[in-house]
């Protein structure tokens, strides 16, 4: 691709939210948010508007029981709003206390665990899904080939 091609693309604008300054606290301490940030372009090849969200538990449950119908919070949660070829908007929402129990849970450095789940959201973001056997095996190969680019061990082993 030439330079000038290049200079056309459409920029990815991320956006990080903390509900709390106890949340950004905490995060800071995992990774930076230029390290997410980091992450974040790893798994989006387009332009766009990513906005990533990291919540307390209350706060994770609120939003998994009005979009999800689903009474708990989850580790991740990711709302598309626009994809075309070029570029996408979306959100991503990550429950803190939900990936640090799961961390712990699955005997995982906090730290892999987050970018794991940022690489995840990302994915979704761009339209992957894990519904059916297919998609699922898809969307895991990208995930661990993304983490292991960013110098990650494979999440599912």
């Amino acid at each position: 691709m030439s330079a000038k091609n290049k200079v056309n693309l459409p920029k990815l604008k991320i956006d990080l939210q903390y509900a709390s300054t106890a949340i950004e606290s905490t995060l800071s301490k995992i990774a930076s948010p230029a390290l997410i940030k980091k992450w974040v372009k790893n798994a989006i090849p387009l332009g766009g508007l990513m906005t990533l969200r990291f919540v307390n538990a209350t706060e994770g449950k609120r939003l998994n029981l009005a979009f999800r119908q689903k009474d708990y919070a989850t580790n991740v949660l990711t709302f598309p709003y626009e994809l075309s070829k070029n570029e996408l908007v979306a959100d991503i929402i990550f429950c803190l206390p939900v990936l640090q129990k799961e961390a712990k849970e699955q005997d995982k450095l906090l730290k892999a665990h987050l970018a794991h789940l940022v690489v995840h959201g990302c994915l979704h973001a761009q339209g992957y899904d894990h519904e059916a056997a297919k998609d699922a095996k898809k969307m895991e190969t990208l995930e661990i080939q993304t983490l292991q680019k960013m110098g990650f061990a494979n999440p599912y082993q």
